[in-house]
């Protein structure tokens, strides 16, 4: 065999064992054509509920107008501003000003229901004893009694309207904080308020005397204050709110006399106090 012979066999050898060897060999796994889509998520029942909307506000209080400042303008300390308002002596003699702003927002919010403890309020409690005339089971509320209420009254209503409602919106940040802490998040104070001072405005104006059942006091010794509680005889006055039965007890005149200024500061927050 020549040359060129030879070397054409050891070509087509060559052609043949690289033909076998690829033919042979172990295959790999063909590749996916396209990466597989994960499964559709199965589509809900109920699409999801929206989130409840926002309360509407009744009697928005404005914010104060924007200083030139750069730095926003510090609350009043509540003492110099309840002294500036009403005076050294009847803050002194009627109010607790112990965490006043909150006191003052549960105890509104109090006045609406059955119960105001008296714990929580931002005043001190009334001089004097409660007082009743007759005999049981005939007791009545004594006009001597009303007296005692008279001094916070005059006190009260000798306030300008005007500049207690807008200590009251200086103030107002505070006042809704302490609402939304009392647990209402999402709930409006100046609402809350307005509301509560429609309920006390609607309090009745009984015939007097006011009939009354006291607890009957037992014991060896007469308890200094035997009558904290008592029920109104009549049904309807004893189902009254909280707040409505302190003005029933209050006499009928005292009672006008913080109707009217109740209705006057009612005015005040339920429209702009810009002037």
């Amino acid at each position: 065999m020549n040359r060129l012979s030879s070397l054409v066999v050891v070509l087509a050898l060559a052609a043949i064992g690289t033909g076998l060897y690829l033919w042979l060999r172990p295959q790999p796994e063909p590749p996916t054509s396209v990466a597989e889509s994960p499964p559709a998520a199965a589509e809900s029942a109920e699409p999801p509920a929206p989130p409840p909307p926002e309360p509407e506000i009744q009697h928005p209080i404005e914010p104060p107008p924007a200083a030139e400042t750069a730095e926003p303008p510090a609350a009043p300390d509540i003492t110099v501003a309840m002294t500036g308002l009403l005076g050294r002596d009847a803050v002194l003699s009627f109010f607790n000003l112990d965490h006043f702003i909150q006191r003052a927002v549960a105890t509104v919010d109090n006045l609406a229901r059955p119960h105001a403890p008296p714990r929580v309020w931002p005043l001190n409690p009334t001089q004097g004893r409660f007082a009743v005339e007759g005999a049981a089971p005939g007791e009545r509320i004594a006009a001597a009694n009303y007296n005692r209420y008279r001094p916070f009254v005059a006190a009260v209503t000798a306030v300008g309207t005007d500049k207690a409602a807008a200590l009251y919106k200086q103030l107002y940040p505070q006042f809704q904080k302490a609402y939304e802490d009392l647990g209402y998040p999402r709930g409006y104070f100046n609402d809350r308020l307005v509301a509560v001072i429609d309920t006390l405005l609607a309090t009745p104006d009984p015939a007097e005397p006011v009939a009354v059942n006291l607890p009957e006091v037992k014991g060896p010794k007469e308890l200094q204050r035997p009558w904290v509680s008592y029920e109104y005889s009549d049904p309807a006055l004893e189902s009254l709110t909280s707040g409505q039965k302190i003005l029933l007890r209050m006499g009928p005149d005292n009672r006008r006399a913080l109707k009217a200024k109740l209705a006057d500061f009612r005015r005040h927050v339920t429209q702009s106090m810009t002037r």
